[in-house]
């Protein structure tokens, strides 16, 4: 029989359109939570759930990646997840209660979680060198684009229609995308080698979980041993994971992905923490409906879609010192103009202030993911591209959580519930602009002492 032609460009596509569609709808329920607070008669805390359930089953699903790649095929793994994804957006179709509606997101969270790293490890694995550059910032769009562009898409479909179409629209899309996958994708033999560490990965399992529920108990008695437990199965993972690893984490040793990695999650959680708080600030306190909200996003979303795919050309053709720190001077001015501007609810100076944010998160964001990862030999691609997977969505989670109840709690410390809503969100904003600042001092030390580095 002739072998079929595996399509690079249109399986990136592919895994890169499910993996946009998982990330767009996931900040696209933000800009819904006070619609679904009325709704459900839940609290703010509660109702950050529906990100949060969505992020946790993705960092719990991308470490077993590395097993999963060399386990099964890439079309097995393709199918799966279009199949989980499929299911939990007709579920978030129907009309239903909160428990199902987090259900939904539970599947997927699931199917990003696959359709994730398998669009990196096609990348990694079948692109040109000379292209890797260019295909990992086209990749990473999925992951620094989608957060902005969802509150777009949720606002305006909320307004309009209601917020159930959200999940609706995506139906043909993700029909569209199974045929393509399937046909881009073909079967390619694997040799199934080693076995998975279930004791550790369900440690990692239950610290992933036991930390983010944490924090809807901050304040209550529950909180300190879900935390405790947090600790104790991080300890156990560590223990267990040693002889059969689940994770290598002995790439921590190279300096250049260490540092590359938690500059790129700072990313992460600014991406996820802003698109939180920014449309929830202006619906609660200049008193703007869900698709304006929405919109206001947009300038900022398309900014950073046109500057991701620039920067990874100019990390393939003059290196990444100069667009990573030049992306991050300007991400830095973008957030401290922001946390000026706030208080005076000037809706036109928020927007420009995000455009420049976004300039400077496009500019670095997937260069920092490119650098990290071609710091290690090809044998460790794979586990690298886990851990920034990994931590990327954990981040993510524990920064929207966070958000949630920090905005939660100054909400209901203050008498005026608008004025709380704006403490909450410039103490979030404040406590992004101290990670960034130290992430970019750790960056520009690593690029001095690197000189192999442009």
């Amino acid at each position: 029989m002739k072998q079929r032609t595996f399509h690079l460009n249109l399986a990136v596509l592919a895994t890169g359109i499910m993996a946009f569609a998982g990330v767009l709808i996931e900040t696209a329920m933000n800009v819904t939570f006070p619609t679904l607070l009325k709704q459900f008669q839940i609290e703010t805390s509660e109702v950050q759930w529906v990100t949060t359930i969505y992020l946790l089953m993705i960092a719990i699903i991308v470490p077993l990646s590395s097993y999963l790649i060399k386990r099964y095929s890439i079309r097995q793994l393709f199918t799966a997840a279009i199949v989980f994804f499929i299911v939990g957006v007709l579920l978030n179709s129907l009309p239903s209660g909160f428990a199902l509606l987090l259900f939904g997101r539970l599947l997927q969270g699931v199917a990003t979680g696959i359709s994730l790293p398998l669009m990196f490890n096609i990348i990694l694995t079948k692109a040109p060198l000379e292209r890797r550059g260019l295909m990992i910032g086209l990749g990473t769009l999925t992951t620094s684009i989608a957060p902005a562009l969802g509150p777009t898409y949720g606002g305006l479909l909320t307004a309009s229609l209601g917020w159930r179409y959200i999940y609706l629209l995506l139906l043909p899309v993700l029909l569209v995308t199974a045929l393509l996958g399937l046909y881009a994708i073909p079967h390619e033999p694997t040799k199934s080698t080693g076995s998975i560490n279930f004791v550790a990965a369900s440690a990692l399992a239950v610290f992933f979980s036991s930390f983010l529920i944490s924090f809807s108990f901050i304040g209550r008695p529950l909180f300190w041993p879900l935390l405790m437990l947090a600790g104790a199965a991080l300890i156990y993972f560590r223990h267990f994971n040693r002889k059969n690893p689940l994770i290598q984490l002995t790439l921590f040793q190279n300096r250049l992905f260490t540092v590359s990695l938690f500059a790129f999650i700072t990313f992460q959680m600014m991406l996820l923490g802003i698109s939180f708080l920014l449309p929830n600030f202006v619906q609660e306190v200049t008193g703007l409906s869900a698709s304006k909200a929405g919109m206001m996003m947009f300038p900022g979303a398309l900014t950073g879609a046109l500057f991701a795919p620039l920067a990874g050309r100019l990390l393939d053709r003059i290196g990444a010192k100069k667009p990573i720190l030049s992306g991050m001077i300007l991400a830095l001015l973008g957030l401290g103009c922001l946390i000026w501007l706030l208080p005076f609810g000037k809706i036109t100076g928020i927007i420009c202030v995000h455009v420049l944010f976004m300039a400077g998160v496009g500019l670095s964001y997937s260069n920092l993911m490119s650098i990290g990862l071609s710091s290690l030999p090809v044998s460790e691609n794979a586990d690298g591209n886990a851990i920034f997977t990994t931590l990327q969505q954990f981040s993510g989670a524990v920064s929207t959580a966070g958000a949630a109840v920090l905005l939660s709690f100054f909400q209901k410390s203050n008498g005026d519930f608008q004025q709380g809503t704006t403490q909450g969100t410039l103490a979030g904003l404040w406590l992004f602009l101290g990670l960034l600042l130290v992430v970019t001092i750790a960056i520009w030390t690593v690029f001095h002492k690197e000189n192999s580095l442009k």
